[in-house]
């Protein structure tokens, strides 16, 4: 089932959410329309709080970034299966060089600016299955993982920006909170008449 994106200006995308366990209702359900709802929208990512609910879950398909020629044959491979959920995720270490990526975001759309990250990361987390896993990611993925880690924290791309560029996107930003925007799948706007 596709769901609404909840857009910029709704209170639960600033929220910090809470770990769930594996009785949490209807999980799998929730983690198959999540899958649904990011293919839907062409996202490469989706977290909960952007379905309205302040869990920390998030779910990662970076199959598109695998078709970018400009990536070594390693890094497309590698994109091309990175198909995973997310549950209770804590980042142990970031570290590595910082780079810039072109980012945007399902809640925030028509907006993609440059995020600088380090390029390397160590997550723990419980897949789908409960079962703990700890891996080190590095380029896209983690880069990807980042983006909607930040999500659960309560944290959006734009916060990453410098004080210049949110100046430039405020208008943008205000006007997406009130349905303002050209979008072509659902979504929830917290300040639309």
């Amino acid at each position: 089932m596709i769901l609404p994106i909840v857009a910029y200006g709704d209170k639960v995308l600033r929220k910090k959410c809470v770990d769930i366990d594996a009785n949490y209702p209807d999980l799998k359900k929730l983690i198959s329309n999540m899958r649904d709802t990011m293919r839907n929208a062409s996202g490469v990512g989706l977290a909960a709080p952007q379905i309205n609910k302040a869990i920390r879950l998030f779910v990662i398909n970076t199959t598109p970034f695998a078709e970018d020629e400009d990536l070594s044959e390693f890094e497309r491979e590698t994109l091309k299966k990175f198909d995973k959920v997310f549950i209770n995720a804590k980042i142990i270490k970031e570290e590595g060089e910082e780079w810039a990526f072109n980012e945007g975001c399902l809640s925030i759309p028509n907006i993609r600016e440059d995020v600088f990250r380090q390029d390397t990361i160590t997550i723990k987390y419980v897949d789908e299955n409960f079962k703990t896993q700890k891996e080190v990611l590095t380029g896209i993925a983690a880069r990807v993982v980042q983006h909607e880690y930040d999500h659960i924290e309560g944290i959006l791309f734009t916060d990453k920006l410098s004080s210049l560029k949110k100046r430039l996107i405020k208008k943008k930003l205000e006007n997406i909170s009130k349905g303002k925007v050209a979008v072509d799948y659902r979504m929830k706007f917290p300040k639309k008449k």
